[in-house]
């Protein structure tokens, strides 16, 4: 669990290692109107640990027509708490991760909401701990036993959640509700969930209660990667402040810069904190709320923030 003071405390004279170059590489230089990437360049900064600069290691991205690489998948994570209802997991070795949002709804019943995303999670990592190693894992699957046990231990509330998973190069996945993950090829967006939701803000989510969703009503699917691909998951606290464009300068920079996992899973959690608080700048959340249920709001939606990072390399990189 991370918190922003710390972040900008440690990291804050960051900044000045960074080329004054890169910005402009990107299109990010100030203008008198600042958009939402001159506001990335700015903050992008404070996030980072000191960057190293990538060397030509002949790892380089796979091409199309190249024979496709052994994959694995190095992940980390960066979580910021507003009501602490968010969970996650991940395995490097089974190639697994996962992320949930205990529905906060619940808690004006007097119901833990976090009780239900936890114990989904938790349960979700024993069982890949139990998998023979090198036994590929359904999500799916993982996802449906994962929601019986929940349900059987008595756990209150309800959840969204999106597991992923890697074998050979089929990245495949489950997901309910709104939390979600998009796939980032040269920095841009080559595949993007779409939330499932019944209405503005009330989003499919697995429950013990009869007020929850089946998980038949899960998406599913998969596709191939290659190495060199990022991809982003987390809950709505990411995803209702961020939009995919915002997403996609975070990641070419922090690749230009040689970044870990780590390193871009914080920028992408402090630059969704920082778009939460904004009172003025649109979101994801505040133009759906516009589309949806008229009015003029405007700003981000405080919120858990929730983000996993994965970058898809060559196995033996």
């Amino acid at each position: 669990m991370e918190a922003l003071e710390p972040i900008h405390q440690t990291l804050s004279e960051i900044d000045k290692r960074i080329p004054d170059t890169l910005p402009a590489d990107y299109g990010l230089e100030k203008r008198a109107s600042r958009s939402s990437e001159d506001a990335i360049a700015s903050v992008f900064p404070l996030y980072l640990e000191p960057p190293h600069r990538k060397r030509d290691d002949g790892s380089a991205s796979q091409r199309d027509g190249e024979e496709p690489q052994a994959l694995r998948m190095n992940w980390a994570s960066c979580y910021v708490p507003r009501h602490d209802e968010d969970a996650h997991f991940g395995l490097h070795e089974a190639g697994v991760v996962g992320v949930a949002d205990g529905v906060g709804g619940y808690r004006k019943h007097d119901v833990d909401a976090s009780a239900f995303s936890r114990e989904l999670m938790r349960s979700a990592f024993q069982q890949v701990l139990a998998i023979e190693p090198g036994t590929p894992v359904c999500p799916y699957t993982l996802l449906e036993r994962a929601c019986e046990e929940t349900v059987a231990s008595g756990a209150d509330g309800g959840s969204t959640a999106v597991i992923l998973s890697l074998a050979g190069t089929a990245l495949r996945w489950a997901f309910i509700g709104d939390s979600a993950f998009a796939v980032f090829r040269d920095g841009k967006v080559v595949h993007r969930s779409q939330r499932q939701q019944k209405r503005f803000n009330c989003p499919f989510h697995l429950s013990a209660t009869g007020k929850g969703d089946c998980v038949s009503k899960a998406d599913v699917g998969q596709m191939a990667v290659r190495h060199g691909d990022v991809v982003v998951l987390g809950t709505d606290g990411l995803f209702d402040n961020m939009f995919d464009a915002e997403l996609e300068v975070i990641v070419r920079m922090a690749t230009a810069l040689g970044v870990s996992p780590k390193n871009m899973a914080n920028v992408v959690a402090g630059m969704a904190y920082e778009m939460s608080m904004s009172k003025i700048k649109d979101s994801p959340y505040s133009t759906d709320s516009r589309r949806l249920q008229g009015g003029q709001h405007l700003g981000g939606k405080p919120d858990d923030i929730t983000v996993v990072v994965a970058f898809i390399v060559s196995l033996y990189s």
